[in-house]
């Protein structure tokens, strides 16, 4: 079983930056990939970011790729979100998640098996 704890959401306002960490409980995190998504109110969660078990591999949706970073540290067992130029658009409630069967990034939600509980990202114009 993984436990993985979101931090660092908040109210910002447009412009601004957040860093999202997601601390996870696995032994084994270091063999997982890791991925963020997002569900604004009435809208589907959808695809954020994705990380490889190294690092190596980084993936992004087209609506945030120059101004989103995803990042890992393994030592840590946690996995970042760092973002920036946020948008009234980017509010959401993220989740973190891990793909405890493959090292492989992937943008498919129905890939993770394992969730946070998320946290809230407000980002005011």
């Amino acid at each position: 079983q993984v436990q993985l704890v979101e931090s660092g959401g908040g109210v910002v306002q447009a412009g601004g930056a957040l860093r999202l960490s997601c601390a996870a409980s696995a032994r084994t995190f270091s063999s997982y990939a890791m991925g963020w998504f997002r569900q604004a109110p009435g809208k589907e969660r959808e695809f954020v970011a994705t990380i490889n078990w190294s690092g190596s591999t980084t993936y992004y949706a087209d609506s945030v790729k120059g101004r989103f970073t995803i990042s890992r540290d393994n030592a840590k067992n946690t996995v970042y979100l760092q973002m920036r130029s946020l948008k009234p658009e980017d509010t959401a409630v993220y989740y973190c998640a891990a793909r405890s069967i493959s090292r492989f990034a992937s943008t498919a939600l129905s890939d993770y098996d394992y969730w946070g509980q998320g946290t809230q990202v407000s980002v005011s114009s």
